[in-house]
């Protein structure tokens, strides 16, 4: 015997007992009301588990415990005691079929989703190395939030639409003019670079969102400043973000570490991270030379302040590249 008690209801049921039949159309309530018909019947090691199909999605799902519409209380699946409704077994059979379609095709789709989402992730990845300076300790981002909250539920809460990193900080201290200044380096967070105190918060405690700088956490762009703790995983959390240069706005200063170094006529020489140069310039003639060294080119660089051509080198090569510039 499997026995669930439900404290709200004041009552234990039996799990392991049988109170609905295949074909037969049972009630969700709470979250959602819908219907759905129950296709199959198995043992789990806690009592019976009746295999759903949603009515209205056509979606597969499962639960445990059934209750009679009489001893109605709370969220949960309920069957109508007194007058049991059933669908005709070919009808299930067919809703089963079109689950099944629907369930490989979103299945499908999900593996796609993954694998284009690792191919970004990549390209993000070896974007942030580039781009995090060798002494930031913290990252200041912009998110978009969009209001889920639901009043009736009681429940407030809200989805981050899009995340745009607006550069990086050297300390970790929460300072709103430091966050006003970043917001000036995106179009639509801008207005927040001017001194409101109404958009200032203050959550430092239990469930708090901390500092941050904006109308509503709820909704709207707010402002705010994360630490970086490691480096590796900061930037495996944000190389999604990074892999769409639409969510960099980030000064030229904040990426270029030291002065570039002239080399040989046309060309020029940065620093561009701890562990990488870049090379500017009239490149086409040595294009092949520079693959051949281990160079990437990349058409959109940050440099000067604004976006420009060139090729990235770790700075294990910096030597054979001015030696290659030189000589030609």
């Amino acid at each position: 015997m499997a026995q669930i008690f439900l404290l709200g209801a004041g009552k234990s049921y039996d799990t392991a007992k049988q109170v609905v039949a295949k074909n037969q159309i049972i009630q969700m309530n709470g979250y959602e009301y819908d219907s759905y018909v129950v296709y199959d019947i198995t043992k789990g090691s806690s009592g019976l588990i009746y295999r759903l199909i949603n009515l209205r999605t056509r979606e597969f799902g499962q639960c445990d415990l059934v209750r009679p519409l009489s001893e109605k209380f709370g969220i949960g699946y309920y069957y109508d005691e007194e007058k049991p409704q059933f669908m005709d077994a070919f009808e299930v059979l067919a809703l089963y079929n079109e689950a099944e379609y629907k369930s490989r095709e979103e299945q499908e789709a999900r593996q796609k989703r993954q694998e284009r989402n690792g191919q970004l992730r990549a390209i993000g990845r070896e974007r942030l190395k580039t781009l995090i300076p060798q002494n930031a300790k913290a990252i200041i981002v912009a998110e978009l939030h969009e209001d889920e909250s639901d009043s009736m539920t009681d429940y407030y809460g809200y989805r981050t639409r899009r995340t745009v990193i607006l550069g990086f900080s050297n300390h970790t201290k929460d300072l709103f003019p430091e966050m006003r200044k970043h917001a000036a380096n995106f179009e639509e967070t801008a207005y927040l670079a001017e001194e409101n105190k109404e958009y200032e918060h203050r959550e430092k405690y239990s469930m708090g969102d901390g500092y941050y700088l904006g109308k509503s956490k709820y909704s709207g762009w707010i402002i705010a400043k994360e630490r970086i703790f490691d480096r590796e995983k900061f930037i495996e959390h944000f190389a999604l973000v990074a892999s769409d240069e639409a969510n960099i706005c980030v000064k030229v200063q904040e990426t270029a570490n030291d002065t570039p170094e002239a080399v040989a006529g046309d060309f020029v020489i940065v620093d561009y991270s701890e562990k990488a140069i870049a090379v500017f310039g009239d490149t086409r003639p040595l294009k092949d030379e520079l693959k051949a060294l281990g160079g990437r080119f990349n058409p959109k660089l940050i440099y000067e302040g604004g976006k420009r051509a060139g090729w990235i080198f770790s700075k294990s090569k910096e030597q054979h590249v001015k030696n290659l510039l030189t000589v030609k």
